[in-house]
């Protein structure tokens, strides 16, 4: 008999976003291991130099060393945040998109920039860089953070060739897409006071303003794919006493948040079949 056929549930990959580590999932990781739900957490953190491509290629190398290590053979679930999205998405619809070797049951999204990030754009914007990196750095950005330099950064532009390419090949019948996103209904400051509350967003003309449907980092129109529904998870009234904090809502808390945990863990317990 495989493993796989006596196995209860589906192995979960983790993978986490840019400027940031696999310890994201600490609060995760527990529930998984209530539910009996395998956690592949892959590390790209070493890969400062690398773009999104190259990562794609690793996360690759990575679930197939996993497989063999773990002796499965059968479909993985794939937990992201934010550009871990893109990556994952890169290995699926661009890298294996036509040939499907990669065995995938669902992709679980959590604050993706799917469309390109406006906020990249505005790290390049002559009149707002220094403005945005300035109010961002410790918080979002490093100490020093210079985007000429950050090949991520440069990857995840709305007109970048990772982001045509993705465009392009669009996404896999044969994977349920979920996407996970936050607002701010209630026009909290508090959900992220850097941008009092909003969240940067480009409009058709290449001008920017904000909106408080986001997550303080990506607007929820960023998140969107074709024929996939939002779950949208408003942090409303979030400061009483039965919800986290305005502030556990926005894009740097949500790998942790209750309630979005809560989303991922119920997909990923979800039948095999």
């Amino acid at each position: 008999m495989n493993r796989e056929e006596t196995q209860e549930r589906i192995p979960a990959v983790l993978v986490h976003g840019w400027n940031s580590h696999p310890g994201i999932w600490n609060r995760l990781s527990p529930l998984l291991a209530g539910a009996e739900i395998p956690a592949w957490k892959f590390d790209f953190t070493g890969m400062r130099d690398a773009d999104m491509p190259e990562i794609a290629e690793a996360l690759s190398g990575y679930i197939d060393t996993t497989r063999r290590t773990a002796g499965y053979t059968g479909p993985v679930d794939i937990v992201c945040h934010s550009v871990g999205t893109c990556i994952a998405r890169y290995l699926f619809e661009v890298l294996d998109g036509e040939a499907r070797h990669e065995k995938v049951r669902q992709l679980i999204g959590i604050g993706p920039p799917n469309n390109g990030s406006a906020l990249a754009e505005l790290f390049y914007d002559p009149g707002r860089r220094a403005e945005i990196i300035g109010r961002l750095t410790g918080v979002f950005v490093p100490e020093g953070f210079d985007p000429e330099a950050d090949r991520i950064v440069q990857d995840v532009r709305p007109g970048s060739a990772v982001m045509q390419q993705l465009r392009s090949a669009g996404t896999r019948p044969d994977i349920t897409y979920r996407v996970i996103v936050t607002a701010n209904p209630g026009e909290l400051p508090a959900f992220f006071p850097l941008f009092e509350g909003r969240t940067p967003v480009q409009a058709g003309d290449g001008s920017y303003t904000a909106t408080f449907d986001g997550d303080g980092i990506v607007p929820n129109r960023e998140s969107a794919l074709p024929g996939v529904s939002l779950d949208i998870i408003s942090s409303g009234d979030a400061g009483g006493t039965t919800l986290p904090p305005p502030g556990q809502f926005c894009h740097i808390h949500l790998p942790r948040n209750p309630v979005v945990m809560d989303r991922v863990l119920e997909y990923l317990c979800l039948p095999a079949k």
